[in-house]
């Protein structure tokens, strides 16, 4: 199966990948909430949702290892998104991964593959298509 992204190339979808593609090379932080002090992945997402006016009221309170499935599939299905069950793949979309057995990770997707925080590697990277890992979920801004 060919994995494409179509980008987003006006609207909220659009900014929410420039700000990730923005926030490439900032450092890892564990429960990091800022570009200045560093990321983790739930602040990585949370950061680009707020630059386009979005609740980004992202959990603290959870372990680099934990089954946290639920809860973030809940914070989504909250907010303004819908689930993408269709196989597509659009700049600007958020994507829950399973890198590890009980560990799960969010990307936010962009022409350049998915940019996220990768604790490895020590700061926020961008990983071309196909990922190594599972989505377990993919969410879409509603309205764009």
């Amino acid at each position: 199966m060919q994995i494409r992204i179509a980008p987003a190339v006006t609207g909220q979808q659009g900014k929410v990948a420039q700000t990730a593609l923005d926030l490439i090379g900032v450092p890892f932080l564990l429960h990091g909430r800022s570009a200045d002090a560093g990321l983790d992945c739930v602040g990585l997402a949370g950061l680009c949702l707020s630059a386009v006016g979005k609740d980004a009221a992202v959990p603290t309170d959870y372990r680099l290892r934990g089954q946290h499935i639920e809860r973030a599939c809940a914070y989504f299905d909250a907010r303004h998104f819908s689930r993408v069950s269709d196989g597509s793949v659009v700049a600007g979309d958020i994507a829950l991964l399973e890198p590890g057995v009980r560990q799960i990770h969010l990307a936010v997707m962009t022409p350049k593959g998915a940019v996220h925080a990768h604790l490895g590697l020590g700061r926020v990277v961008a990983t071309p298509l196909p990922l190594p890992w599972p989505t377990i979920a993919q969410w879409r801004l509603i309205g764009d």
